[in-house]
């Protein structure tokens, strides 16, 4: 009850829960071609541009990948101009491709696909604006809860994987788009009315010298590889779970789907079983901002590294059943949605005074992470037919970041 008091009174309330609704519709557009991706590759083939499993990821990959780049710029932006202005610019490109793909979708090419993911990466970029939107507005003890809040939006992703593929089945998969721009349409008109710039918020002409001025401090790359770890993680898996959960589990699929949702097409019930994962992410990101701010950033990201370097090793060493593989990708989504608020917490603390250049940069770096993964684990299944080997990859990677962040403990 205090918190939400502070919450209240410490800020700005309004623009608060209107930064978390324009990343939570944002996140949930960027995501969109992870949601409905088995979709999208029978569609294809159907009008005869058949692709193959390389094709296709890098099809999931183009969104992700712009998004983390267009992330350095709106940061940049939002440093320059404002958040609001950026935020606004960014949502008209995005609507522009969600409405091409909802008008052409019947007839699209895969030229054309990969076109509308390079727009949708605005979406994914949209982290570089709301998060400084609202954390301009709060004090420092407070940043690692608000950032938290905002960055839940990332629950995008749940929406997806509940809705879209039943909504693909019904009414076809360019119905998904046109859903999508209508909430976005609606979120713009909400940000544009509602949404305030903090008075204090530090625009100033920046320049690519700043850029490099963080970039050659070493904090900014320990921070820059954790994020790339944690939110390249959660948004790796968020847009290949459904391939990985059909490919490894193709007959369980069946059972449960006919046990638990009475339920036949596999496509559906593999979004199902996707959200359960990814909402675990995504909710309790605030959680690791609260724990950042009470326990110590430091503390709580070395924690959540250790924890999910051992689940991402069992799971290398062990094929499981579905219900326990389930269990086990549920535990690991949950930890890096906890450790990417811990992330911020830190950046929050570490870099505040360059809150919008540092949110481009180390969001930036989290989209390439994500990037990474969905090629390593496309490459793992490639070569040796399963995904072990991509798990224990990841695995190693962790233990590696979680060694840089125990030196910024000794430094710190």
């Amino acid at each position: 009850m205090s918190l939400f008091k502070d919450l209240k009174h410490k800020g700005n309330f309004t623009t608060l829960i209107i930064s978390f609704l324009y990343f939570d519709i944002s996140f949930m557009v960027w995501t969109l071609f992870g949601s409905l991706s088995s979709e999208l590759s029978y569609a294809l083939n159907i009008n005869g541009q058949s692709i193959d499993a390389s094709q296709m990821a890098t099809l999931l990959s183009v969104p992700v990948l712009s998004g983390a780049i267009l992330r350095i710029l709106l940061g940049f932006s939002v440093d320059r101009f404002g958040s609001k202005i950026t935020a606004i610019t960014s949502q008209a490109i995005v609507l522009i491709s969600l409405l091409f793909a909802f008008i052409y979708g019947n007839s699209i090419s895969y030229n054309q696909l990969l076109l509308v993911g390079f727009g949708l990466g605005f979406a994914g970029a949209s982290f570089a604006v709301a998060l400084p939107q609202a954390g301009s507005w709060y004090p420092k003890s407070m940043q690692g809860v608000v950032l938290g809040i905002v960055g839940a939006g990332n629950i995008g992703v749940v929406i997806d994987f509940l809705f879209a593929p039943k909504i693909a089945e019904i009414w076809g998969w360019p119905m998904v788009f046109g859903i999508g721009a209508l909430l976005s349409m609606i979120t713009l008109l909400f940000y544009i009315l509602f949404v305030q710039d903090a008075p204090n918020s530090d625009v100033r002409k920046r320049t690519l010298k700043d850029y490099v001025v963080l970039l050659k401090d070493k904090d900014t790359l320990i921070l820059s590889l954790a994020y790339a770890m944690t939110f390249g993680g959660f948004i790796g898996f968020a847009g290949y779970m459904k391939i990985y959960f059909i490919y490894t589990y193709y007959t369980q699929f069946q059972v449960f789907g006919n046990s638990f949702f009475s339920e036949s097409n596999i496509h559906v019930v593999a979004g199902y079983f996707g959200a359960i994962s990814i909402f675990a992410g995504a909710v309790l990101r605030p959680i690791g901002g609260y724990l950042s701010d009470k326990f110590g950033g430091v503390n709580t990201l070395m924690t959540l590294l250790l924890s999910i370097s051992v689940l991402l090793f069992i799971s290398s060493i062990t094929l499981f059943s579905f219900g326990i593989a389930m269990m086990v990708m549920f535990y690991i989504m949950a930890s890096l949605g906890m450790a990417n608020g811990a992330v911020f917490g830190l950046v929050a603390h570490r870099f505040g005074e360059n809150m919008g250049l540092m949110t481009g940069i180390i969001g930036a770096a989290g989209g390439i992470g994500g990037v990474l993964l969905i090629k390593i684990f496309g490459w793992s299944k490639s070569i040796t037919n399963d995904y072990s080997l991509g798990f224990l990859i990841f695995a190693l990677f962790g233990l590696f970041i979680l060694y840089g962040v125990h030196s910024l403990k000794k430094r710190w």
